[in-house]
């Protein structure tokens, strides 16, 4: 699913807007067990009930695709005979109104995630009536391609608050409020079946993590029946390694910053030409930077192969793994630098009297703890 596939279906997250069937819950302690299940329609629940289920809903389509939202791809064979995805489809098919199709379901999450937290697993249908758009992007809200049946699943903590005075209007007096146990906002969820080209795409599935560095493989393998990528946390820690140790001593500013402003400067591209697919960066983009810069051939190929080594002979890494679109950060063990990342030419390096120097153009506007300076 590409940015444009996601805001059209985050869209439906308002209380005008979806045709949510129903809401299924199940309320679990940190030892696995139930301590709630219910079912919820957001027909006749007051609205701003409603609109805390659907703000959960909406933030496990929220974040940076290659990041906090990963592709799940299933296989031909998959499709057509996996338990996972037979599950997932019986789920959608049934629109959640089969109990012991959602109570298996729930069962299958229970067993395979462990927190320490108590958890809330949130389940809900929706049936969206697409309309036709034309050529000129044009929506016509009274002609419809097709209902798009999917449904979203969000993982949320429950963690229990602290006592504390609280304001009593009935008294005009503070009282102590007692502990609560509160929904948080999900930790990881997903979207199934996917939402490509204005359609359903049953061969994918778009999976959500908060943290970018966890990817909770064990609750993936059990619903999917499939491996994700390396987090993109971890990704980037690794590509950064992989520079530093085959480049060795030509892992320069220079090749870094290199790095960063060609990557850079294709986003820009992406993004004056509209196109909603994430941006992609492979081994070749790179050796072609470091070539540019110099690097020696044995290091490049060093590079090259550990590269494959780690990723894989073709793998593509999304461009937000590869750099910081919205950082660039110098840092040394007594001072941290934060450029923004598309003025990095305002930085360079030199050797003066045998001693290294970063040195920043400084032309106007300089300030020292909020105070306006002159530099003379």
């Amino acid at each position: 699913m590409n940015k444009k596939d996601l805001a059209e279906i985050k869209r439906r997250f308002h209380p005008e807007h979806n045709n949510i069937t129903c809401i299924q819950g199940c309320y679990v302690n940190n030892q696995g067990e139930v301590i709630s299940s219910f079912t919820h329609y957001l027909q006749g629940m007051p609205q701003e009930e409603a609109e805390k289920y659907l703000s959960i809903f909406k933030r496990t389509l929220s974040g940076t695709q290659g990041q906090n939202l990963l592709d799940i791809d299933f296989t031909p064979e998959q499709v057509m005979e996996s338990p996972e995805h037979q599950l997932l489809t019986a789920l959608k098919d049934c629109a959640l109104k089969d109990e012991a199709i959602v109570d298996a379901f729930f069962r299958q999450i229970r067993a395979h995630l462990q927190w320490e937290d108590h958890y809330l697993i949130l389940l809900m249908h929706d049936g969206y009536d697409v309309p036709y758009r034309s050529q000129d992007e044009q929506r016509v809200t009274e002609m419809s391609t097709e209902v798009f049946h999917y449904i979203l699943c969000s993982v949320c903590p429950v963690k229990l608050t602290k006592p504390a005075l609280s304001y009593d209007a009935a008294e005009n007096d503070f009282r102590n409020k007692e502990s609560e146990w509160v929904v948080g906002m999900p930790e990881m969820g997903f979207m199934f079946p996917a939402f490509e080209e204005r359609c359903a795409n049953i061969y994918r599935a778009l999976y959500y993590t908060r943290d970018t560095a966890v990817s909770h493989d064990d609750f993936v393998d059990a619903l999917f029946g499939a491996q994700l990528p390396m987090p993109a946390a971890v990704q980037k820690e690794t590509f950064q390694q992989i520079l530093q140790e085959t480049l060795q001593d030509e892992c320069s500013y220079e090749v870094m910053q290199a790095v960063h402003d060609e990557v850079m400067e294709k986003l820009e591209e992406r993004k004056a030409e509209k196109n909603p697919e994430p941006l992609t960066v492979t081994k070749e983009d790179v050796s072609m930077v470091l070539a540019q810069c110099g690097v020696a051939p044995d290091r490049m190929t060093a590079f090259e192969e550990k590269y494959a080594q780690e990723f894989g002979p073709q793998a593509n890494l999304n461009a937000v793994n590869v750099i910081s679109p919205k950082q660039f950060e110098l840092r040394t063990p007594q001072v941290v630098i934060k450029v923004s990342p598309e003025r990095s030419d305002l930085v360079e390096t030199r050797i003066i009297d045998g001693h290294p120097y970063i040195l920043i153009r400084a032309e106007e506007g300089v300030e020292v703890n909020g105070v306006n300076v002159n530099i003379q």
